[in-house]
């Protein structure tokens, strides 16, 4: 395949400005992503008749600021913040905004600031679903690097409502959990390195331009209503899988477990989603953050039967104190071992996120 071929060019830049899109390029990354995204825009040209959305997982905090600073010297393309009811137009690339869903509809920016999905909001899954209704078959997905599996389900709406699937080559991907995931899950249209993206992009241009609109499963339009409006009831996850026994680790109501070809799901009724990987490493954080409590309560009653012990003893009830001080001394025991207890689930932890779990 040859390397860095423009896209097929459908309008001059000119005619390019203000109008919406016929196709909508949406982009996600995690771990490594800074880099392969620097990379990417640099193979986006003007002219497409398209639009570009981009989540990267970095930071809950000023990553897109940072992020379109750091892409606008790379690419012709103007970069902007996603916000709330902007129009989405060609020759853009709009980054999402920390601590909310960037979703399309309609040919405009929606924010959403419902549950995380995979522990992640923005979540590239929302994205990606969303695009899936808007567009249909004029979505092109792509998946860089990056640890766990956020993307997959979202690459699948794209491929059930008749978009393509692109992701960036596991060899190539700094971390290559998020690619690979995708590959073992479903069918894409291209594998390939960086470099070979713009010619991915300009043959799916090419052979979809006239492609007629597709039927989007309502299972898909569902999913993205959720994300949208924070659509909470007990009836919508209901439409989607099967009850399971599980507890959702954020708001503790119960799980419907969604299987997606060999990717199993589960979502609350509120909103929470989570891939069975992301779902035990949830489950492992609240475990620490309750035996956290736990330590800490147990640090109080230690400290307050000390104070207990040393009341005692000043007014010569040292029967009494001695029974306080065994009291202290075997709760400081059970504290010892709660602290190990809690540096052992913190490191499993961090070997669930390195291995990508067996």
């Amino acid at each position: 395949m040859a390397k860095n071929r423009d896209p097929v060019i459908v309008h001059t830049e000119d005619e390019n400005i203000g109008r919406p899109p016929k196709f909508i390029i949406v982009v996600g990354a995690s771990a490594g992503g800074l880099t392969a995204l620097g990379e990417l825009v640099t193979y986006f040209k003007t002219g497409m008749d398209a639009a570009v959305c981009i989540v990267l997982h970095l930071s809950r905090t000023g990553i897109g600021d940072f992020l379109m600073q750091r892409l606008q010297p790379l690419t012709p393309l103007a970069c902007r913040m996603g916000k709330a009811g902007m129009a989405i137009e060609r020759d853009c690339i709009y980054i999402a905004p920390p601590n909310g869903h960037l979703l399309v509809k309609e040919d405009k920016i929606i924010i959403g600031h419902g549950p995380e999905e995979n522990r992640w909001r923005p979540s590239i899954d929302v994205l990606f679903r969303s695009a899936a209704v808007a567009y249909d078959g004029h979505t092109i997905g792509i998946i860089l690097t990056g640890l766990l599996n956020d993307g997959t389900a979202g690459m699948m709406a794209i491929k059930k409502s008749g978009g393509a699937c692109i992701v960036q080559d596991p060899n190539e991907a700094e971390y290559p959990d998020m690619p690979l995931s995708v590959l073992n899950s479903l069918e894409v249209d291209y594998c390939v390195p960086l470099s070979g993206m713009a010619d991915a992009i300009g043959e799916v241009l090419q052979k979809k331009v006239s492609a007629p609109k597709q039927r989007v499963p309502e299972e898909i339009k569902t999913e993205s209503v959720i994300a949208e409006k924070m659509a909470t009831s007990l009836e919508m996850p209901a439409k989607l899988g099967e009850k399971s026994v599980y507890a959702c680790p954020d708001c503790g109501g119960g799980l419907w477990l969604i299987k997606d070809g060999n990717l199993d799901r589960y979502r609350c009724h509120i909103g929470h989603s989570y891939t069975e990987k992301d779902l035990v490493l949830k489950q492992g954080e609240q475990i620490e953050s309750t035996l956290w409590v736990a330590l800490r309560m147990m640090e109080e009653r230690t400290a307050l039967l000390k104070k207990m012990e040393n009341e005692r003893r000043q007014r010569g009830f040292m029967r009494t104190a001695a029974y306080q001080q065994q009291r202290v001394d075997e709760l400081q025991m059970h504290i010892d071992e709660l602290k190990k207890l809690i540096f052992q689930i913190q490191h499993n932890t961090n070997n669930d996120v390195r291995l990508n779990l067996p």
